[in-house]
């Protein structure tokens, strides 16, 4: 267990902005889009089953169809005991915390079409025994969209290590959907990691925008394992391109 002054001593580090890029998500499954050069975006999700579980994103766009970035993932809050949980011992659930950097290049099939390769790889943030351990996802997505952009898909392979996703199957499918059904005021979006891991999981949810560069997703999750369900927040701030 871990105080809550740690946990947000990592957060600020994180926060710095030299440091800090990563990748959008549907909820969980990469978008296959790509920032738009020398832009950050930010993108901060909470979900709860039976502990909360933060992750915090942050992209930088490099231009030519990369990005590059950094996240914070499993920092994990139990309320019924008023701590934060580390694991760093079992891989039956995820290392946790863990700082991660990523990297995604975008090739352009045609305008409404193309293909995502990405990846993140980094370690536990607060080992117990002063020693970290290497963990690693990576996915190839085929990604298009239909309406301009009022329609959105992406689908595709993963490949992870236990530490990152939980003990279960290392290669699987993902796919994920944003539909604009009143474009930038109410969106219906989703998307599923398959796997009996406990990243493996359906959600599906509503996003509003407060503001255009600023939406709000509020989604139900159901873990592919146990059936276990929970309710998902996600906040980002996407910059306009100019």
């Amino acid at each position: 267990m871990l105080s809550l002054r740690t946990y947000l001593s990592g957060i600020f580090l994180c926060l710095t902005p030299v440091l800090c890029h990563a990748q959008e998500t549907f909820f969980n499954v990469s978008e296959s889009e790509i920032t738009a050069k020398k832009k950050v975006m930010i993108q901060q999700q909470i979900d709860y089953t039976d502990l909360f579980h933060s992750s915090t994103t942050f992209e930088y766009g490099l231009g030519r169809n990369w990005e590059i970035g950094v996240n914070l993932y499993h920092v994990n809050y139990q309320p019924d005991l008023g701590r934060f949980v580390r694991n760093d011992t079992s891989s039956q659930q995820p290392y946790a915390p863990l700082l991660l950097l990523n990297a995604q290049k975008i090739f352009d099939l045609t305008d409404n079409l193309r293909i995502g390769i990405g990846g993140q790889g980094g370690v536990n943030l607060t080992p117990a025994q002063g020693r970290s351990a290497l963990v690693g996802y990576g996915y190839t997505n085929l990604a298009g969209s239909i309406n301009d952009e009022h329609y959105k898909w992406a689908a595709g392979a993963y490949t992870s290590h236990p530490r990152f996703t939980g003990e279960g199957a290392k290669v699987g499918f993902q796919a994920g959907f944003d539909a604009g059904i009143f474009y930038e005021k109410l969106h219906l979006i989703g998307d599923w990691i398959s796997g009996r891991h406990e990243m493996g999981q359906l959600i599906l949810g509503l996003e509003v925008f407060p503001r255009k560069s600023l939406p709000l997703a509020i989604g139900w999750q159901r873990n592919n394992q146990n059936g276990a369900q929970g309710i998902v927040i996600q906040l980002s701030y996407i910059p306009q391109a100019n």
